[in-house]
């Protein structure tokens, strides 16, 4: 069977979230959806899947929240579920900034529709950021752009802070996975004192599902928070598969690599994996060896 993803979030004044947890997530257990969903006093976040009926059912049951009405959302294909449960978690953010002070609600950078993207980033003034962390950008990003190196999102003012001066970076342009980090950044930079602040509506999820691939900046794939790991244009499959021993996403260079060995180690690990480590992964691995036979 042929499996809907849908992803979605807004930032939105949810005072009440606590009391909406349990209904939420009794309702997506009814209709057979797994994934995850964050509420929190900022809004929601979500990406979960299932059969077609039942992903618009419960978009249409968020949407019946006069808050959540004009809730947008993006979908893609799977053919086996790409989570193993459900779950509605409270959160301080719904993405974690670290700075909960820094709302969307009051003030956000300036959204760019995918169609025109492409010339605002190739426009020489713009500086463009990934916002997105380093082992999410090793795998893709768009040409030209700044990579933060940093390995969380809280780290992301510490770079703005040490890299980017609001009197000399007049156009700033970023993008993340689905927009939601931007979102964040976008008005936290606001906030330092930057003007021009732009960000991908949609962000690489929709950009990639709207611009055809013969006029793409975009070069690699898009990594994803599920079984799926990474997608291409059109928002088909990619081809990296995750290290069951670091979540590093692995392509197929790496898994030609001796330093690869199948649920134990990959080159993004390889040098840091003790020797303990090494052999209770082994010992995992040929588990799950045994459970397939």
């Amino acid at each position: 069977m042929t499996l809907v993803v849908a992803t979605f979030y807004k930032f939105v004044k949810l005072p009440d979230c606590a009391e909406q947890r349990s209904p939420l997530l009794a309702y997506c257990t009814q209709k057979g959806i797994k994934g995850t969903i964050l509420l929190a006093p900022e809004g929601i976040n979500g990406t979960i899947a299932g059969s077609r009926t039942a992903i618009d059912d419960v978009l249409f049951f968020l949407r019946s929240d006069p808050r959540l009405s004009d809730l947008e959302h993006r979908e893609s294909l799977a053919i086996s579920f790409p989570f193993d449960r459900m779950k509605v978690r409270l959160k301080k953010e719904i993405v974690t900034l670290g700075m909960p002070q820094i709302n969307p609600n009051d003030q956000v950078g300036t959204y760019v529709n995918p169609e025109d993207w492409n010339a605002l980033i190739s426009d020489p003034e713009v500086v463009v950021i990934d916002t997105r962390n380093k082992y999410e950008v090793d795998i893709g990003t768009f040409k030209g752009a700044q990579n933060p190196k940093i390995q969380s999102f809280r780290q992301f003012p510490e770079y703005v802070q040490t890299h980017l001066d609001p009197a000399r970076h007049k156009k700033i342009a970023m993008f993340c996975t689905g927009g939601i980090r931007c979102e964040k950044a976008s008005a936290f930079m606001l906030a330092q004192g930057f003007q021009e602040v732009y960000h991908l509506k949609g962000g690489i999820l929709k950009y990639l599902e709207a611009v055809p691939p013969d006029e793409s900046l975009w070069q690699g794939e898009c990594f994803v928070f599920d079984q799926r790991v990474a997608i291409q244009h059109r928002l088909e499959m990619g081809t990296h598969e995750m290290c069951l021993s670091c979540g590093h996403p692995v392509s197929s260079t790496d898994k030609a690599s001796p330093q690869y060995e199948e649920g134990v180690s990959c080159p993004h690990c390889f040098h840091q994996l003790t020797e303990e480590k090494r052999l209770r992964q082994q010992a995992k691995q040929r588990q799950l060896k045994r459970g397939e036979r």
